[in-house]
């Protein structure tokens, strides 16, 4: 924490307005195409890879740890970075899950030339991954790819390119290519691991043309390649290359969740400090009822985000695959569309010094967006929750079984545990209808949506109950209250709503005391 908010954030600031440069050949004329980052860059690496070991941590112990840690302790450590810098935790991350799909299905050969080097912590030593998805005829869609792969003896040669590269010059690269005589369409693609430098150390046979001009996310390379016969090495079953790089894509769609949920977090902090302290009108910013209202909107959306980030970190610690694989898409398709929200939120929060880049808002609201498109649109996450998590695979049966159960062992208000209860069912009710009717796909969205919701109201209902009864702090039953009424609502817009329990409540939550759980009792009844 004082690594990501001091240093690092410094890091970041300057590595953003100092975009890395591609250069093409050496001065002897020789194509080596190589990328050129400002040193802060460079000194950000040294703290996530080598200091940290953010990349490794899932696969051998650091930071004097006897063993490699869960995915909720891993998670926890990338929800701290994400609130100084989003870029790197691309990297950071791609390199976690390249190095997790090579040990589940490269051969013993292509593990033994990878694995270590890909999670050491010595940056002389360390082979960085990347994953190359894209081609020009699309991204979430991936059936009409066209590289084509040949086996020349024990390895296969790569022909074609690739349109959008994150990581564009990292060492191990993952990617997807048709073998030739393979059929058409996503059932024709397998999947290779290919090196920028193969045994002797020259060069592979493939190119770096450009670097893409990126609206966020701009300290990080990402362009597009040529492969004119690049050396790779194929993994798994030929054939099914995307059933094998899934479990890349749905690893990195729980990292972009908690991204989101780290940039939320950052955003409501700068926002509530300038709240506290800037002067407008005669009054403490913090102090005026429309402003409190503006906060209280930034905050909802965070601790949503948190709730169900932790949850679905804690599923995969447990191996509770069926939760999982719905918690995962819902983290990822709702925490990256409210992180555009809250950083434009908060960027206003500050006025016109919110839009200069003196501070962070701009880089927050700019990063937020790429959220959205990563690993999936939002509707493309839509559709897997609805039409593949739970028309296909049942897993907001067992979602619903785990937040029942949660729902019932805390000491939740009677009252309002019902209404908790009775909403779950209702999105999980509504989100089966949906799956069922082709004709419903417009409303996809809105199942996902209401299963977030439902789910995040249910999850801090009972944080914030157990809490409370331990003697901590119970203000997550508050939040869990304001979720129901403000984002699965049905309120009647041109009706003047009594505000009177929800200032109260909103002065609650806006103060650094705790609240205790009778008094959040009270203000659930009022």
């Amino acid at each position: 924490g004082g690594v990501a908010g001091a240093r690092l954030d410094e890091l970041a600031l300057q590595a953003d307005k100092r975009t890395p440069v591609l250069h093409q050949r050496d001065r002897f004329g020789r194509d080596e195409d190589w990328v050129e980052y400002h040193p802060a860059y460079r000194e950000m690496e040294q703290i996530g890879f080598g200091e940290f070991g953010l990349h490794a941590m899932s696969h051998k112990p650091v930071l004097g740890w006897s063993k490699p840690v869960t995915p909720l302790i891993k998670y926890a450590f990338q929800y701290i970075f994400a609130q100084a810098e989003f870029a790197l935790l691309c990297p950071l991350s791609v390199t976690d899950t390249s190095t997790m799909l090579i040990q589940k299905y490269g051969d013993e050969a292509t593990k033994k030339r990878f694995v270590e080097r890909m999670t050491t912590q010595d940056m002389s030593q360390l082979l960085k991954g990347a994953q190359f998805m894209t081609e020009k005829a699309g991204g979430s869609d991936v059936s009409g790819n066209a590289l084509t792969a040949r086996k020349v003896g024990d390895h296969w040669e790569l022909w074609g390119d690739k349109w959008f590269c994150s990581c564009v010059d990292h060492d191990v690269i993952l990617l997807l290519a048709r073998c030739e005589g393979a059929p058409a369409g996503n059932a024709g693609l397998s999947i290779f691991a290919m090196p920028r430098r193969l045994d002797d150390g020259s060069r592979n046979r493939y190119r770096i043309v450009r670097l893409k001009d990126k609206m966020g996310s701009r300290s990080m390379a990402a362009g597009e390649t040529i492969m004119e016969g690049a050396v790779a090495y194929l993994m798994g079953e030929p054939n099914r290359g995307l059933k094998h790089m899934m479990d890349q894509v749905n690893l990195s769609r729980l990292s972009h969740g908690f991204r989101a949920a780290g940039m939320m977090r950052r955003c409501l902090n700068e926002a509530l400090q300038v709240a506290r302290h800037r002067t407008t009108f005669g009054r403490t910013l913090i102090d005026h009822p429309m402003a409190r209202r503006q906060l209280l909107k930034l905050m909802l959306p965070t601790e949503q985000a948190l709730s169900v980030g932790i949850t679905a970190a804690a599923a995969m610690t447990a191996g509770d695959e069926a939760q999982l694989r719905i918690l995962t898409p819902m983290l990822k398709y709702r925490a990256s569309r409210d992180n555009v929200a809250v950083a434009t939120g908060a960027m206003e929060m500050r006025g016109g010094n919110g839009y200069i880049e003196d501070w962070g808002n701009a880089k927050l609201v700019r990063d937020a967006h790429l959220g959205l498109l990563w690993e999936g649109t939002s509707s493309v996450n839509a559709l897997d929750i609805v039409r593949r998590a739970v028309g296909k695979e049942r897993a907001h049966e067992a979602l619903a079984k785990g937040l029942h159960k949660d729902i019932d062992a805390a000491p939740i208000p009677g009252q309002f545990r019902g209404r908790v209860a009775q909403l779950v069912d209702r999105a999980v009710d509504f989100a089966e209808k949906v799956s069922q009717q082709p004709e419903a796909e417009a409303s996809c969205r809105k199942a996902a949506s209401g299963l977030y919701h439902a789910t995040s109201a249910a999850l801090m209902a009972a944080e914030g109950a157990r809490l409370g009864e331990k003697g901590g702090d119970a203000r997550r039953l508050l939040l869990s209250r304001l979720v129901i009424d403000h984002r699965l609502g049905n309120a009647d817009p041109f009706s003047l709503p009594d505000h009177r329990s929800e200032d109260a409540m909103t002065a609650a939550l806006l103060d650094d005391q705790p609240v205790t759980l009778n008094r959040a009792m009270e203000l659930l009844g009022g």
